[in-house]
């Protein structure tokens, strides 16, 4: 008679997790596929509780043991006052260090201005959140996250910052400071075990992507993408996932262009 096979854990079975801007769009797929491969998870916002909260109660609904595995924690990532509740929130709530952080929390110019005509105010805002952002929360994981295997630090960029399309000029130069960051930050973690990577997302259909488009430049984004389509939120939420995960563990210091072929 065959011995029966095991029952596999899951991956990041009760590992923390923080994902950044989670209410919504690719951070809230994030959130919801790292809760599939078991993780337990901070939902975080700025302003919007009701969606985040809508994420959370999506997580928990499938919860066997009625014991809740997302819990929803506003913090503006620019303040690092804020930055470090998220952090000690999660310890609180979970009583455990954290594993993972994805920085997913980011602001983008709908007017897609060019140089000449982008204004300070909307070039500080930009950076602000962007590149100042994912510096706290990098500091912040640094020193903070599980030491000697499964600790992972994944930030996202985007691929503007190697397609440098006009209009897009704060938003790509803010992007392009995080992927510098990352790539130090990885050499600055040897001997913790804490990976960091950025994963960089090409046209993805979110609210935030559509935001100020024409259906003109819509249709030229899906005419240049050799799979002829926009990229969904669980394209980049699978590929974060992975990079979650002990199997990407030999990924460091990276920058994963995640777009279709589009860059």
């Amino acid at each position: 008679m065959t011995a029966p096979t095991p029952l596999l854990s899951p991956p990041l079975q009760d590992r923390v997790a923080i994902v950044t801007g989670s209410s919504r769009g690719i951070g809230k797929a994030i959130a919801i596929h790292l809760a599939s491969l078991g993780a337990k998870l901070v939902i975080n916002y700025t302003s919007n509780k009701e969606q985040a909260d809508l994420v959370a109660n999506d997580i928990n609904s499938s919860c066997v043991d009625n014991t809740p595995r997302a819990i929803v924690a506003q913090a503006d990532v620019s303040d690092p006052a804020q930055v470090k509740f998220l952090f000690d929130e999660a310890e609180r709530v979970f009583g455990s260090q954290l594993h993972i952080l994805v920085n997913c929390a980011g602001v983008l110019d709908p007017k897609y201005p060019s140089i000449p005509n982008t204004s300070l105010e909307d070039f500080d805002h930009i950076f602000s959140v962007n590149t100042r952002g994912a510096f706290l929360c990098c500091k912040e994981a640094a020193n903070r996250l599980k030491h000697g295997g499964g600790g992972r630090i994944i930030l996202l960029s985007s691929s503007m910052v190697g397609g440098l399309r006009p209009g897009f000029g704060a938003y790509a130069a803010s992007k392009a400071a995080v992927e510098t960051i990352i790539r130090i930050l990885a050499k600055e973690l040897k001997g913790t075990g804490i990976t960091a990577n950025c994963v960089a997302p090409g046209p993805i259909a979110t609210e935030m992507y559509f935001a100020g488009k024409t259906e003109e430049q819509i249709k030229k984004n899906i005419e240049e993408s050799p799979l002829g389509r926009l990229g969904e939120t669980k394209d980049i939420a699978e590929v974060v996932g992975f990079m979650a995960t002990d199997a990407s563990e030999w990924i460091n210091g990276q920058v994963i262009r995640a777009n279709g072929g589009y860059v």
